[in-house]
């Protein structure tokens, strides 16, 4: 699915990130963890070829993300609120993708109404833009858009940050439910380590850009990632 190699972004004189080399696979659900200034987004926004490299390359199925646009059709992904359209309502929006995806309207009721319970009668026929919604809530919208189009690989920056204990529950239902019906790829970014030992299967430690860690789901991985950031 994924293949980096010789990877490295580099601001002046200063390396972010650097790495060897680092395979994702079909299905997998892939966690990311560091402190901050680990290189966490920068990995993600590479990835997305949001920037780029300073050296090396990012293939998604074989293709060169800085040279191809066929893996977008099948990648969504949501970084931060940037990425929306703050102006429109979530009705709006979802409306925008629609048709940018060239969905029906019935595929769209389908595919919001599975997130009926993480919206909690908060997102859909609001007046309000995304702009003014509680953080929560901008992150709900953002987390929902990033589905649509059936991806095959999806991206995920602090997912359940500024979600309550709630929909940080039905948010991991979601994800493994999309993983398991429909065999999508996640790579998760998060801070909080009970998260990611819950619903990811590997999970890759950076440090100052490197790979530190690299792990895969067992009794101990929670443990060992407890100890490293406790030392």
């Amino acid at each position: 699915m994924i293949e980096i190699i010789n990877l490295k972004k580099q601001y002046h004189s200063e390396v972010v990130l650097n790495i060897d080399k680092l395979q994702i696979q079909p299905g997998e659900c892939f966690g990311l963890v560091g402190n901050n200034g680990a290189g966490k987004t920068t990995l993600f926004r590479l990835i997305l070829d949001m920037i780029k490299a300073s050296e090396g390359t990012v293939t998604i199925n074989g293709e060169n993300v800085s040279s191809g646009e066929e893996w977008k059709k099948r990648t969504g992904s949501y970084l931060d609120e940037y990425m929306l359209l703050g102006y429109l309502t979530p009705d709006e929006y979802f409306e925008v993708l629609r048709k940018f995806y060239r969905l029906s309207k019935e595929d769209v009721r389908i595919h919001l109404d599975r997130f009926s319970d993480f919206f909690n009668g908060e997102i859909i026929g609001t007046s309000k833009y995304i702009r003014d919604l509680s953080k929560g809530n901008i992150k709900k919208t953002g987390l929902a858009a990033a589905l649509f189009g059936n991806p095959e690989l999806v991206l995920l920056d602090e997912p359940f940050e500024n979600l309550d204990p709630t929909s940080q529950a039905r948010l991991k239902r979601i994800i493994r439910r999309e993983q398991e019906e429909f065999g999508r790829t996640f790579l998760i970014s998060s801070h909080d380590l009970n998260h990611v030992t819950e619903i990811c299967s590997r999970i890759v430690l950076l440090e100052k850009g490197l790979v530190i860690r690299d792990m895969k789901s067992d009794e101990q991985m929670a443990v060992e990632l407890e100890n490293y950031f406790n030392q």
